[in-house]
């Protein structure tokens, strides 16, 4: 038998890359965690941006039936007849109580919040709409311009990662909806 000493032992350069592996591997799994939790918010934005547009065209679709019927003019507004005049006839929709039932929100303190469990996952607010109208008998009928509606809304989704250090990712999602007529 031999007998091995400590000091021996410690001069020994066996296994001293072990440390650099567990390190390598703490790194990589760190940067696994980053980028699944990027791709989580990522995915969560892309779901709300969808459901903001499904509401903001269900709007557009909505002020379609207050179209003056232009449509063999070539061009199209949301007018409706007045006496023996057209007036504007804008519908701006209810585009939070859609997302309410597209998306299952809960409206708290003046935010709509979906949740996964007992944990929200997002919260909405801040909610903008402009509804631009296409002039009514416009000198050139090219429907370049009709009947526009922008929409912004704040999106607010708390970050999974870094145990609650890290501030939530908010953003203001912008989503734009055109009617053009068809025929």
């Amino acid at each position: 038998m031999t007998t091995v000493k400590v000091g021996d032992i410690l001069k020994s350069k066996k296994g001293s890359s072990f440390p650099l592996t567990v390190a390598t591997a703490l790194a990589l799994l760190l940067l696994l965690c980053v980028i699944s939790e990027g791709l989580r918010l990522m995915i969560v934005a892309q779901g709300v941006r969808d459901a903001v547009q499904s509401a903001v065209i269900s709007t557009v679709n909505d002020s379609y039936d207050d179209v003056y019927h232009g449509v063999r003019e070539g061009y199209s507004g949301a007018y409706q007849p007045f006496a023996d005049d057209f007036e504007e006839s804008l519908d701006y929709g209810d585009i939070y109580s859609r997302l309410d039932q597209v998306l299952g929100l809960r409206q708290e303190k003046g935010y709509h919040v979906k949740y996964a469990g007992s944990t929200a996952e997002f919260r909405l607010s801040a909610l903008s709409v402009s509804l631009d109208n296409m002039p009514f008998a416009p000198a050139i009928p090219d429907n370049s311009n009709g009947l526009l509606v922008d929409t912004i809304i704040r999106l607010e989704v708390p970050v999974s990662f870094g145990w609650k250090f890290l501030p939530p990712m908010t953003i203001n999602l912008k989503v734009k909806a055109k009617y053009m007529p068809l025929f």
